[in-house]
């Protein structure tokens, strides 16, 4: 943090060897610059950041930095991604220290009341915080859309791609991430990070947010919060074309509720 201003990463690299397939159709090289609503996806984000008030140092985690040449209109620093997204938020940790805020480049609906929010709730308490919508205020406020849920005995939650790493200590919810990252084709294996108990009440219904938090805490050695929004949107990412079809159909229902474009209006951003 500086000057009491946090910094914040954006992720918006690609997997090495591997080329996304919405921007293949799209006809560019980077998910990150793909067009939602005629404004590339990352220029959204980036505008949302910079709009925040507590909002500093904005750096995006990208192999090609070239591609933002004339995509922003705010300046960014760059930091080269590594291996994986949780390996490329530990680089930044070393690199930028905390408090960093971390979100990615296709949470193209992105708005800075959600960030004020999230860090409102998140509080000072704890070392690590990240953002989720539950599955009803999905239902409502972005209704359509099919969206990876956690069913836990307290209510089913989305991620929202908005994370708080506050203190060093979550340098060890990050090496956790990675354990569990590495063992994504082996579930079993992922399974026994958690722990036969934690799997144990999850399969029968029993687990809560605040029990799987604590397990995580004890696992990574830090204090752990999920924070829910209030906002079922901030749930919405692209990854797919459904959720760029879902992300344009928002964008133009919140166009419209502020009134018809018209003359030198018809060349902003909806958002």
């Amino acid at each position: 943090m500086t000057n009491g201003l946090l910094t914040v990463l954006v992720l918006a690299g690609t997997r090495a060897g591997t080329s996304d397939p919405m921007a293949r159709a799209a006809g560019v090289s980077h998910k990150a610059i793909l067009p939602v609503a005629g404004h590339p996806m990352i220029a959204r984000v980036v505008d949302a950041l910079a709009a925040h008030p507590r909002v500093g140092r904005i750096v995006v985690s990208i192999e090609r930095p070239e591609i933002l040449d004339g995509v922003l209109d705010h300046p960014v620093g760059v930091l080269p991604p590594a291996p994986g997204p949780s390996a490329s938020v530990m680089e930044a940790l070393s690199t930028l220290g905390t408090p960093l805020l971390v979100t990615t480049a296709d949470h193209a609906l992105l708005r800075p009341e959600w960030i004020d929010a999230f860090l409102a709730s998140a509080g000072t308490q704890c070392d690590m915080a990240a953002a989720i919508a539950m599955a009803g205020d999905i239902a409502r406020d972005a209704p359509g859309g099919r969206r990876t849920l956690i069913r836990l005995a307290d209510g089913a939650f989305s991620g929202c791609n908005l994370f708080l790493f506050r203190t060093p200590a979550a340098l060890g919810v990050v090496r956790l991430w990675q354990r569990i990252e590495r063992q994504r084709k082996h579930p079993l294996r992922m399974a026994r990070l958690l722990g036969p108990m934690v799997l144990l009440r999850y399969a029968t219904g029993r687990l809560t947010r605040a029990a799987l938090c604590a397990r995580i805490g004890v696992l990574s050695h830090a204090t752990v919060r999920l924070v829910p929004l209030p906002d079922g949107r901030a749930a919405v990412d692209i990854d797919k074309p459904a959720d760029l079809a879902q992300a344009e159909a928002i964008l133009s229902r919140a166009w419209t509720r502020t009134g018809a474009r018209t003359g030198a209006e018809s060349c902003a951003s909806p958002m």
